[in-house]
């Protein structure tokens, strides 16, 4: 079989994901009162592009959580983080520190929109006082803006956190298949996606908002292990 049709195959599987949960959701519609299963892989889609073969939304995030031992991570914590606060001090924002994905979208925004001078220390470092994140409050809330309308599926699969788990499997080879990170390019992007203004080439290059896995080799077989979970999955 071929990347195309593997790749095709994926995006299949995420359509009949879709059936079975009610539809693509976005953050900015959910709670922590919803039905979340306790740990699962989570899909991200370009709310404007669509593939060219099929006229489907792009993939453009695929993550996962507690793939640490011992991790108590759970989804919705995960999601909510990248989705950022509702109330409080940093209402609208959120922290880009804990979360990568809120850090590239912040990021590309930066280099589009040449706000280098305007948030020097986005990114550096693990945490931030008050002060800096008041001053980046703007700018988280740009990122809010953004990731809070990008359609998203999530899989129910409940194993316990380790890399050697189903959810760090998925994970990894789902981002392996998509990324066209120096690989032939497959559902070619468009000039106008944030990404495409990333600072870094593995964005950029790849499509994905992911920097890990995207330049390995899949192993096709776990198709296999993402239809069974798609099955098993059952409605909110």
């Amino acid at each position: 079989m071929s990347r195309q049709s593997d790749l095709d195959r994926l995006y299949r599987l995420l359509s009949v994901l879709e059936d079975r949960v009610g539809g693509k959701q976005q953050l900015g519609d959910c709670t922590g009162y919803m039905d979340w299963p306790d740990r699962g892989v989570y899909f991200f889609f370009a709310d404007d592009e669509r593939r060219e073969t099929t006229n489907q939304l792009r993939l453009t995030r695929i993550g996962t959580h507690a793939v640490s031992a011992g991790s108590g991570t759970s989804l919705w914590n995960r999601l909510r983080t990248h989705r950022g606060a509702n109330s409080g001090t940093y209402e609208g924002g959120g922290n880009h520190r804990g979360s990568v994905f809120r850090k590239r979208i912040g990021e590309a925004m930066i280099e589009r929109d040449g706000l280098h001078e305007q948030y020097p220390d986005w990114g550096e470092g693990s945490s931030a006082g008050r002060e800096r994140r008041l001053a980046e409050l703007e700018h988280e809330r740009r990122v809010s803006g953004y990731i809070r309308d990008l359609p998203f599926l999530w899989l129910d699969i409940d194993d316990e956190p380790s890399p050697q788990s189903d959810r760090a499997y998925l994970e990894r080879n789902a981002i392996a298949l998509v990324s066209n990170y120096r690989k032939a390019s497959l559902d070619p992007r468009s000039k106008d996606w944030l990404g495409s203004d990333s600072p870094r080439r593995e964005i950029s290059d790849s499509g994905l908002w992911n920097i890990n896995h995207i330049e390995e080799e899949y192993d096709p077989a776990f198709l296999d292990r993402l239809e069974a979970a798609v099955e098993e999955t059952t409605p909110p």
